[in-house]
C-alpha cells in the first residue's frame, strides 16, 4: 500500500453511524487481519479495553467517551439521581479495565462531570450534552496527536535511526500518533528515517502493530526482539529513541509497556536520548512518583501460550506478567507533550504545563 494517509487517518474508534454503539478496529487481529467490532454493552466495552482489542492510552480513552455515551443512552431511570447513580455504576465497571493507564479514568471522570454539573437539565439534555463532549475529547485527541508530532519531529533529523518500543502510533490514538507521531510526520515532509521496533513481548505490538503501521506507510522499518536493542545501539544505528506512555508523575517517572525502562536503562548507557510522548491527560500530577502507579498484572498465559500452537513453558512452570514497567525520570531526556517538550526537573517543568 505505502500510503501514508490511510495510515495515519485510520481510524481505531469512532461512534456508529447511528450514536448508539462504539466501532474499534480489533488490534488484537492485527497484521493478519483488519477486523472492526461493534461494542454495544457494558461487557463488551470492559472486555475489548481489557483483551487489548483497543489499547493505547488515548485510543482507550476515546473508546471510553463513546462508550459510557451509548451506555448512558440505555438508561431507564425516571429522575436525575436514578440515572446519575446508573451512569456511576458504568462508569466504575469501565474503569476497572485498565487500572494504569490514566487517560482511561481521565475520560470517564470527564464525561461524569457533564452528568453531575447539569442536575438542573432533564436526561434528554444531559445526553445530548455527553454526546458533545465524547466527540470533542476525539477532535482534541486529534488535534494533541498533530501538536505532539510536531513538537517530536523538531528533536529529530534527516536520517535518523530511530528505536521504538510498543506501539504508540496511530492504531493507539488519532492520526499521527503520540511515541510514533514524528516519523509518519517527517515522512510527509520528506525526511527519512530508519525505524528498528521492538517486538514487545508478551503481546508483540511493536511487532504486529508498529511495524505494521511503518511498513505500510513506505517507513524504512526493522523488526528486531527486545533483547537485540542493546546491538543495535552499540553498533551507532540508534540516535534517539521514542516510547508512548499510559502514566506520568509529578516527577517524570513514567509508566509504560513493560520493557520500556531497559530501553531508557540502555540508552543512557550509550548516550542515546530518550523521549517519551503522550498527551497532557496521561500526566496525573496527584501521583507523586512512579513509586506511586499501580501496575496491572495479567494472565500469565500470555507469556507461555499466546501466539503459539503450543505451549513454549511447561503448565505448571510459575510466570511474572506485569503489563508495564516504570522509567525513572532521570533516564529521561524530555518529555514532549501537545503544550510543549518538558525537560529536568520536570518536578518544574511538568507543573508549569497546568
Amino acid at each position: 500500500m505505502n500510503d501514508i494517509n490511510q495510515i495515519t487517518h485510520v481510524e481505531s474508534v469512532r461512534l456508529s453511524d447511528d450514536g448508539t454503539s462504539v466501532i474499534i478496529i480489533d488490534q488484537t487481529q492485527l497484521p493478519n487481519r483488519m477486523e472492526y467490532l461493534t461494542l454495544s454493552t457494558a461487557q463488551d466495552i470492559w472486555e475489548a479495553i481489557y483483551h487489548l482489542k483497543v489499547r493505547g492510552a488515548p485510543a482507550i480513552g476515546i473508546c471510553a467517551g463513546y462508550g459510557i455515551y451509548c451506555l448512558a443512552l440505555q438508561i431507564k431511570a425516571g429522575d436525575y439521581n436514578g440515572f446519575l447513580r446508573e451512569f456511576r455504576k458504568n462508569k466504575e465497571y469501565l474503569d476497572s479495565s485498565r487500572p494504569t493507564a490514566v487517560n482511561l479514568s481521565w475520560a470517564l471522570n470527564r464525561m461524569e462531570k457533564v452528568v453531575a454539573g447539569n442536575g438542573d437539565k432533564e436526561i434528554t439534555e444531559i445526553l445530548k450534552l455527553l454526546k458533545e463532549e465524547c466527540l470533542k475529547i476525539h477532535q482534541e485527541d486529534i488535534e494533541m496527536c498533530r501538536a505532539i508530532s510536531e513538537y517530536g519531529v523538531s528533536l529529530l533529523k534527516d536520517g535518523d535511526g530511530v528505536l521504538t518500543h510498543c506501539n504508540a502510533g496511530p492504531l493507539a490514538t488519532s492520526r499521527y500518533g503520540t511515541g510514533q507521531g514524528p516519523l509518519f510526520l517527517g515522512k510527509e515532509r520528506g525526511m527519512n528515517f530508519r525505524v528498528y521496533a521492538d517486538e514487545t513481548r508478551p503481546l508483540l505490538q511493536g511487532a504486529r502493530l508498529t511495524a505494521y503501521e511503518l511498513q505500510k506507510a513506505g517507513i524504512d522499518v526493522t523488526l528486531i526482539c527486545d533483547n537485540m536493542a542493546s546491538i543495535v545501539m552499540k553498533n551507532g544505528w540508534i540516535q534517539a529513541c521514542l516510547v508512548g506512555c499510559d502514566r506520568v508523575a509529578a516527577n517524570g517517572d513514567t509508566a509504560n509497556k513493560i520493557g520500556t525502562s531497559g530501553v531508557a536503562v540502555l540508552a543512557k548507557y550509550y548516550g542515546i536520548p530518550f523521549y517519551v510522548l503522550g498527551p497532557t491527560s496521561t500526566v496525573d500530577m496527584k501521583c507523586r512518583s512512579g513509586d506511586d502507579i499501580h501496575i496491572e498484572l495479567r494472565d500469565p498465559e500470555e507469556i507461555k501460550e499466546k501466539f503459539y500452537s503450543e505451549p513454549v513453558a511447561l503448565k505448571e512452570v510459575k510466570c511474572y506478567n506485569p503489563s508495564f514497567d516504570v522509567t525513572d525520570h532521570s533516564l529521561i531526556t524530555a518529555i514532549v507533550t501537545e503544550k510543549g517538550i518538558c525537560y529536568p526537573p520536570y518536578t518544574e517543568s511538568l507543573a508549569k504545563l497546568f
